[in-house]
């Protein structure tokens, strides 16, 4: 019990940490002008604070179900968290938001990277993982697979991720009037034709939802290597930092996009995300021979496979 209350101290004191944290750096990075929350918006403060609860306690679930400590798991924290609620959404941002201020995305990546790097040792050391436990890393090497396996693995996670990604787009966030308003375009009446009209007009944009496919394999590979438990506990998780931690921002109202744009890219996001995370942690733990329920997933391969596998 007395154990169970500290803990949950620890997890208050960490959500205004972030709050302080996010706040703190944007106002120092964007300052921007205090403005009334338009009619029937919700109060950027609340949301904020709602952000802070949901990401810091999925962060410290990851933290607390570490192998690791000290900075080794300062700076894997740091990269997840960097790079799923900063660096991954603003690819999308750079490509699809032309009409943002000059100057505007650096410091977003900025204010990120900052908030990112402060909270990152905060958390480890409130949490008390700055020291290893003896034998904490052991059996910790997931994900030794051969290079062919590596190979037709990523393929089905790049094709996979591509399907998923403009089908949710479509299906979900392009049927609502205000997103296609906003986009300046228009509903074919068809995914086909859809998808047709996409490699017309930006060929390049499946070959970049490919690079984005590989960008989310490298941070779900980082949760993988660092977490304990069975494949579909780290799947969850996977899910759930991918839904949440990146998509969590478009709660907080913003100059740059509608309520009703946000809410759409919410909803469209965070499904795809989560389904697109677990099935990621799925196949690249299918056909192990060791059993993807085993807790620590100690890969056993053979000797063979073994000369050939190659470690992430």
């Amino acid at each position: 019990m007395k154990s169970s209350l500290i803990f949950l101290v620890k997890l208050i004191v960490l959500v205004f940490l972030y709050f302080i944290c996010f706040s703190a750096v944007s106002a120092a990075v964007f300052q921007l002008p205090v403005e009334q929350p338009a009619p029937g918006e919700v109060n950027p403060a609340f949301a904020l604070f709602v952000v802070s609860c949901l990401n810091t306690v999925l962060l410290t679930y990851v933290i607390v179900r570490s192998r690791w400590a000290g900075w080794k798991l300062i700076g894997a924290v740091f990269l997840i968290f960097f790079g799923i609620s900063t660096f991954m959404p603003q690819i999308e941002t750079a490509y699809f938001l032309t009409r943002l201020p000059p100057g505007m995305l650096p410091r977003i990546l900025l204010a990120g990277g900052i908030t990112a790097a402060l909270f990152s040792p905060l958390a480890v050391l409130v949490l008390g993982k700055r020291k290893h436990n003896r034998g904490e890393e052991e059996g910790s090497s997931r994900l030794n697979l051969p290079l062919r396996e590596w190979a037709w693995k990523l393929a089905v996670i790049a094709i996979a991720y591509v399907v998923i990604y403009f089908s949710f787009g479509y299906f979900i966030a392009w049927q609502s009037p205000a997103v296609r308003a906003y986009y300046g375009g228009s509903d074919p009446g068809s995914f086909l034709i859809q998808m047709a009209s996409v490699l017309r007009d930006t060929p390049w944009l499946v070959p970049l939802q490919v690079v984005r496919a590989m960008l989310w394999t490298a941070l779900a590979v980082l949760v993988i290597r660092m977490m304990r438990g069975r494949w579909w506990e780290t799947g969850l998780v996977v899910g759930l930092l991918f839904a949440v931690v990146m998509n969590s921002l478009l709660l907080i109202p913003n100059p740059f996009m509608p309520a009703e744009v946000r809410m759409a890219h919410l909803l469209e996001t965070a499904t795809s995300n989560f389904l697109f995370g677990w099935l990621l942690v799925w196949v690249l733990f299918s056909g192990r021979k060791s059993n993807p329920h085993v807790s620590e997933g100690n890969a056993q391969i053979g000797s063979d496979d073994r000369k050939r596998s190659v470690t992430v």
